[in-house]
């Protein structure tokens, strides 16, 4: 009797552990996608594509780094994300990778209020100085290697008594903006700096989440915003952009 109750145990057992095992979940490419749990950094372009996929379930996040700790945990299918934070996420974690179809090109610029042309002028004459004079060229192979380590360039603040100027960021999405320590560093915060040195006023970096940002400049909370966005027809109706500084793509990460 004993035996006949322990192989039934045994059969419960396998039963059930048979039941909840769960098919793995395959992406191959962004057709894959279609009724899949996707993760996007809310606010972002991300969003906008993801949700135009059939049947979606979208999961939207504060930071790009809690959809990647969330896709490692297999609570959601798939990310799609801007290239280079979606590479450092996946160089923390070894579970995921990126597919190598890239979702859409797009192009990052700085915004200001609509109407402030005296500072749009001011940061497109920055942008256009560091293109020539090599400025941005250091900036990218600092903060964007081909190879090695990011290795932040010390830029010295040349108006600590200039009036405030407020720059508006996101800090999770690396190498454009991110912490280390307290101090929010990346390119975007660097090439700040510039834009504040070349119009003699004081940097201050205020970080928020990236879905407050327009409201946050149109408030007059902030003064520019630079946190890697993309320059899009609905955003144009909010804020001006500057010219644009770097072109990057969407990409989905999965699980490998």
């Amino acid at each position: 009797m004993k035996k006949i109750a322990l192989s039934l145990l045994a059969a419960s057992v396998l039963l059930i552990s048979g039941c909840s095992k769960k098919a793995a979940v395959v992406i191959n490419n962004a057709d894959d996608l279609v009724g899949k749990k996707v993760g996007v950094q809310a606010g972002t372009t991300g969003e906008i594509y993801a949700s135009d996929i059939e049947d979606v379930k979208i999961s939207s996040f504060k930071s790009a780094i809690d959809a990647g700790l969330a896709l490692s945990a297999g609570t959601i299918d798939a990310i799609v994300l801007d290239e280079l934070p979606a590479k450092e996420i996946v160089k923390r974690s070894p579970k995921l990778k990126i597919l190598e179809q890239e979702f859409s090109l797009e192009d990052y610029a700085i915004a200001v209020r609509k109407g402030d042309t005296e500072l749009l002028n001011s940061i497109n004459a920055s942008i256009a100085r560091m293109k020539n004079d090599g400025t941005y060229d250091m900036l990218q192979k600092a903060f964007i290697p081909t190879e090695g380590e990011i290795v932040i360039p010390k830029i010295e603040e040349t108006a600590p008594d200039g009036d405030i100027i407020k720059l508006g960021t996101e800090a999770s999405f690396p190498p454009f903006e991110y912490t280390e320590g307290t101090k929010v560093v990346g390119f975007d915060i660097s090439q700040s700096q510039i834009f504040a040195n070349d119009a003699g006023r004081k940097l201050q970096v205020v970080a928020m989440a990236f879905d407050s940002l327009i409201a946050a400049l149109q408030s007059g909370a902030i003064d520019f915003i630079a946190a890697g966005m993309t320059v899009t027809e609905e955003r144009m109706l909010e804020v001006d952009f500057s010219e644009p500084y770097y072109q990057s793509k969407q990409v989905i990460i999965v699980r490998k």
